[in-house]
This record gives C-alpha cells, sequence and structure tokens, in this order.
C-alpha cells in the first residue's frame, strides 16, 4: 500500500482490516505516529494514529489536497474469467482510468457475470486495493452491461473511440497520436470478437487498433493497451 485510503468520514480500522494489519504489522506504527492517507475519489493528506489496541486502529485526518482526478479514458472490457478479471481490476485502477465498462460479448461464458467476484462485492475491494497500489485517492467508476450494444451505448458519443483487435488494416496503438483527447477503448474477451460485434464497433464508428500480430491474454493485452493508450494521450 502506498497510501492509506478509507471512505469520507471515517477514522477507524477494525482490527480485522487488512489496512489496520498493514499500519501495525508492515509499518509498525503506534499512537503519534502518522501516515500518508486519503478518502476515496477525494482529499489526500496525513492520517495520526490516536489510539491502537485489540478492537483497532483510531486516526485523526488533515486534508491536504484534492487527489480524486482520472484519467479521461473508458474501457469496455469484456468479462474474463473472474481470476484474470481480478489482476485486470487493480492493475486498470492503478494506472488511473477513468471508467470502465465490464460487459457480457457474444463469444464470452454467460456465467462469469454471476460470479461471487461480483455477486460478493469482491471485485470493488480489489479495485480500492488498486487505488492504493497508485499512491493516489482516484478509484475508477464501474458499470455493468450485458452486451456490447449496451457497453457501447454507455461509453456514449464523445471523443476518440478504439477497439482492440488482430485484423488486418488495424492501426498501431503505439503509433497513435490521442494528445487532448477524450478516449473509449473497447477490450475483448478470451475469444476475441464476435462478427455481429465487429459490425457494431464498426457501425458506431470505432477504430480498429492493434498491438502486432500477436494474440495476446486479455490481462497482458489490457494492461499494454491502456498503458500505450495514455501515452498516446500525453499523459504518462
Amino acid at each position: 500500500m502506498n497510501i492509506i485510503l478509507f471512505d469520507e468520514g471515517q477514522r477507524f480500522f477494525p482490527a480485522a482490516d487488512e489496512r489496520c494489519r498493514h499500519i501495525g504489522s508492515v509499518l509498525h506504527m503506534s499512537v503519534g505516529d502518522s501516515f500518508l492517507a486519503g478518502e476515496y475519489k477525494g482529499w489526500r493528506g496525513r492520517a495520526t494514529i490516536t489510539s491502537a489496541d485489540g478492537e483497532g486502529i483510531a486516526f485523526d485526518f488533515v486534508p491536504e489536497r484534492f487527489d480524486g482526478a482520472l484519467h479521461p479514458l473508458t474501457v469496455i472490457l469484456a468479462s474474463v474469467r473472474p481470476i484474470c478479471m481480478k489482476r485486470i481490476l487493480r492493475e486498470l485502477v492503478s494506472l488511473g482510468v477513468g471508467r470502465l465498462i465490464v460487459s457480457g460479448s457474444d463469444l464470452g461464458e454467460k456465467s462469469y457475470r454471476g460470479a461471487t467476484l461480483y455477486t460478493s462485492g469482491e471485485y470493488l475491494e480489489i479495485m480500492k486495493s488498486g487505488a492504493m497500489q497508485s499512491g493516489h485517492t482516484g478509484l475508477s467508476d464501474v458499470v455493468f452491461t450485458d452486451d456490447m450494444a449496451s457497453a457501447i451505448r454507455e461509453a456514449g458519443r464523445e471523443g476518440e473511440h478504439l477497439v482492440l483487435d488482430v485484423v488486418p488494416g488495424a492501426q498501431s496503438l503505439s503509433r497513435m497520436d490521442l494528445a487532448g483527447r477524450e478516449l473509449t477503448l473497447a477490450i475483448g474477451g478470451e475469444r476475441g470478437w464476435s462478427a455481429g460485434e465487429r459490425a457494431l464497433f464498426q457501425k458506431e464508428g470505432y477504430t480498429p487498433a492493434s498491438l502486432g500480430g500477436r494474440i495476446l491474454r486479455t490481462e497482458t493485452a489490457a494492461v499494454s493497451a491502456v498503458s500505450l493508450a495514455l501515452a498516446g494521450q500525453g499523459l504518462i
């Protein structure tokens, strides 16, 4: 954890909370010590421990500056198996993606949408850990849709629209000049896009973009593509 984040107004971590264990066992802090902290999507500053016992850790928080801004990048992400999605969610939040649209797809496994990762709320805890890894308070907004048509509608019409795909004529994402543009980037699942989805993206004005001729795992493609897109936007 490169910053300890918490909900607005929260000033106590119970003993079972991972943040409490991190402060005590990793940072070796006690009453009077202070650490870098912030409120999700809001202010960052310094927190000072006011009490620590078997029940948990209480602290005061002094905000210093607003830190919740994220990059103007929306990622449409076809659902993949939960163990892979955990890695993707954590990394894309740590990279500062503004919005994630997690969607069913024609060729994707339909059962993924009802996975415990989502129904238990675990996905949000994973996203929060990605924010703490980043050292900033920003936490990506996330929306769930059943199909790509719904995801495209949710993404809206503003800015540039790209779909990551290995097709003839796809432009190299690494060579695109996206500076100053709001961007939506669609990334497929384990079996790629169906012919119908490709036709839909074309109809909606999405430009095919490529990472090269190799077919990558979704978690590899997602991190690589988002990094290149942010570089093209001039943001990293």
